[in-house]
């Protein structure tokens, strides 16, 4: 039987990249978000108080439709002694997957949210003529009105900082680990091997000039040209931020997790000074 472990965290901060390293072990599955958690979810509604067939479920009955799905979903991939599901959503479920999966491990992606919100306004001006599902006609106007709709709580990135910050102190954050973008790709072997020491697996040599990993079909149907696409030699690339210099000092603040004060999270990020 499969063990779930599970990739989580903060949009453009290397879940992808993540999950290709992970594919090239052949005991590992992991891959772009899948749906698992939304069909969980619309299960869990319908079993619920607000459906007439609430008094045919029973707690035991509702853990196990709800285990039913992960592994109806993952049947293909039940030979892989370790699964990895992806989904942003998760940091928020925590008090869930602990009921499902006792002994689950959660990988949580973070960066800078100024650098979200630049990687995102990137993505827009690469493709000036192709109006993606990303935004509205009222949010597409400026990088103001498009940054603002992204950190709503109820945008992309916004929705997936308020559930990581619930899991980062909540009562299950031993279960974390955090993990930064920048030293993902600046020193990906010593960040690996930290890994897998959390997973409690053994480490695998990883190739990390030849990743290979996209999500072609995918991205075209959102109409975000190369959103889930891994370069295939991981490196760091220097850059000066196309946001405005407000907007980026705004966003910069954000990163709650340099104060490890009230958490019991594992966290793979650069120190700060004082």
């Amino acid at each position: 039987m499969s063990h779930f472990h599970f990739i989580s965290g903060l949009p453009r901060s290397g879940s992808t990249l993540l999950s290709g390293i992970f594919r090239q072990n052949p005991s590992l599955h992991a891959a772009i978000s899948s749906p698992v958690a939304g069909l969980m979810n619309s299960s869990l509604e319908l079993m619920g108080a607000g459906g007439e067939f609430y008094s045919f479920f029973s707690q035991t009955k509702r853990l196990a439709m709800c285990r039913a799905v992960f592994n109806a979903y993952y049947d293909e991939q039940k030979s892989k002694p370790v699964i990895f599901d992806t989904n942003r959503v998760w940091t928020a479920r925590m008090h869930q997957l602990v009921e499902l999966y006792p002994n689950f491990k959660m990988i949580c992606c973070v960066r800078n949210p100024a650098w979200i919100v630049d990687s995102f306004e990137s993505i827009y001006r690469k493709n000036p003529f192709d109006y993606s599902r990303m935004y509205n006609p009222q949010s597409r106007q400026t990088v103001y009105s498009r940054s603002e709709a992204m950190m709503s709580m109820t945008g992309t990135i916004g929705s997936a900082w308020t559930a990581l910050k619930e899991a980062y102190y909540g009562e299950h954050s031993d279960k974390l680990l955090l993990l930064d973008y920048d030293l993902l790709t600046q020193h990906p072997q010593r960040s690996m091997q930290l890994i897998y020491q959390f997973l409690d697996l053994p480490e695998f040599a990883h190739d990390f000039d030849n990743i290979d990993y996209q999500e072609t079909e995918f991205d075209a149907q959102l109409g975000v040209k190369d959103l889930h696409t891994v370069k295939k030699k991981i490196e760091f690339k220097p850059r000066r931020s196309i946001l405005p210099p407000d907007l980026f000092k705004q966003y910069s603040e954000m990163a709650f997790w340099q104060d490890t004060a009230g958490t019991s999270a594992s966290i793979i990020a650069p120190k700060t000074s004082d």
